[in-house]
């Protein structure tokens, strides 16, 4: 499917806000964090514009050009944590997360604490490209717009020889992503009292 994707700046904020918030609202991390649908449709925008804040500084947002779908994507350098550096980072990994629940929503620990067991699956030692996130407006899902962005930016990879990191939220986007050359890695994080997450992994392919 030939999909039109721009780069996504500080002009699109809004929108991508928009897009992420509904495309995620019914996804089963996001039913974790915000049990209760009231508070989810309240504050969910909150922690999806902070998501995008981290990418629009630190990485890239590519956006179908009919404003449908869009991928959050950060670059992660080769070095890994040395050993004498390892609680350092775990310290500055909980602090991140910890003031991520102060602006999004101070009473939810789930805010910080689906950053910390995310932060903590995540691989360290090769450089990768990691997506973040992939949102798609739910009356454009099943027209191949994800895939389309997924494989936009892996078409790179295999170009570069780098390799590609995701979490999938949910069984019917796992299933895209082994579809698109990832394989689980290690085993499953299962988020306490709540859905399984499956860390992924694809090395370049010629």
């Amino acid at each position: 499917m030939g999909v039109a994707i721009r780069t996504a700046g500080e002009d699109d904020r809004e929108l991508v806000v928009r897009l992420l918030d509904g495309a995620f609202q019914d996804d089963p991390v996001s039913g974790w964090v915000f049990p209760d649908p009231a508070h989810r449709r309240a504050t969910h925008p909150k922690l999806m514009a902070a998501f995008l804040d981290i990418v629009l500084a630190e990485g890239r947002v590519d956006l179908a050009e009919d404003g449908t779908a869009c991928a959050l994507w950060l670059s992660v350098p080769a070095g890994a944590h040395p050993e004498n550096e390892a609680d350092e980072a775990d310290a500055e990994q909980g602090d991140d997360a910890a003031r991520l629940r102060e602006a999004v929503d101070p009473d939810n620990e789930r805010v910080e604490l689906i950053g910390q067991l995310t932060a903590g699956i995540h691989p360290s030692g090769r450089a990768h490209e990691y997506l973040w996130m992939i949102g798609v407006a739910p009356d454009s899902q099943g027209r191949g717009l994800g895939t389309a962005l997924v494989q936009h930016v892996l078409d790179r990879c295999d170009r570069e020889g780098v390799a590609a990191y995701l979490e999938a939220s949910n069984a019917r986007s796992r299933a895209l992503y082994e579809r698109l050359g990832f394989d689980l890695l290690d085993h499953p994080l299962d988020l306490p009292d709540g859905p399984r997450m499956w860390p992924m992994w694809r090395e370049p392919q010629a």
